[in-house]
């Protein structure tokens, strides 16, 4: 029972999910445009924006899959793959953005590359949100509610049974 109930607290509404999705999705996306920018120096931008990806959807599904949208543990496989579909989806959202930004300006400061890089990233995010939170954590959810509404329907049966038991076991089963 203790699980259900943890696994309730943690499975947060839509404004807390979002909210934890901005700190953490945004912390992570945050990090990563600073690494994207270090990298970029070493390698082109595009591998260094491909790699960075792969490393952050993998550590923001982790976290999401935690925290976000109260999945109360690890991202499964299947979880990490359909994350990685929508982060496709904003790597080619930052990827045309900044590409868009070279055809531009001839030679757009760091400053700039980082304002539009995290433009392109929070309107990608929003996207993100919402394929996270129906598809790929929506199965988690809703068997989270399974499991507290199942939990909770002995409970009541046994509470009615209390009233009158019969035997050790009854009385094992009113405890």
């Amino acid at each position: 029972m203790e699980t259900a109930q943890s696994r309730q607290q943690a499975a947060p509404g839509a404004f807390g999910a979002f909210a934890r999705f901005v700190l953490c999705g945004g912390g992570v996306g945050l990090a990563s445009s600073f690494a994207v920018a270090a990298l970029a120096s070493w390698i082109p931008w595009v591998l260094a924006n491909a790699l960075i990806t792969v490393v952050s959807t993998l550590l923001a599904t982790e976290l999401h899959a935690r925290f976000t949208f109260g999945a109360g543990g690890r991202a499964t496989w299947r979880q990490h793959a359909q994350s990685a579909g929508s982060a496709a989806a904003a790597y080619v959202v930052t990827c045309v953005a900044m590409l868009a930004l070279q055809q531009l300006v001839a030679a757009p400061g760091a400053v700039l590359e980082q304002v539009v890089y995290l433009s392109a990233s929070a309107l990608a995010g929003v996207a993100r949100f919402a394929v996270l939170r129906l598809v790929v954590f929506a199965r988690n959810r809703s068997q989270a509610a399974a499991a507290v509404r199942t939990t909770h329907r002995p409970l009541q049966a046994t509470v009615a049974r209390a009233s009158a038991p019969s035997g050790t076991a009854a009385l094992c089963r009113a405890a």
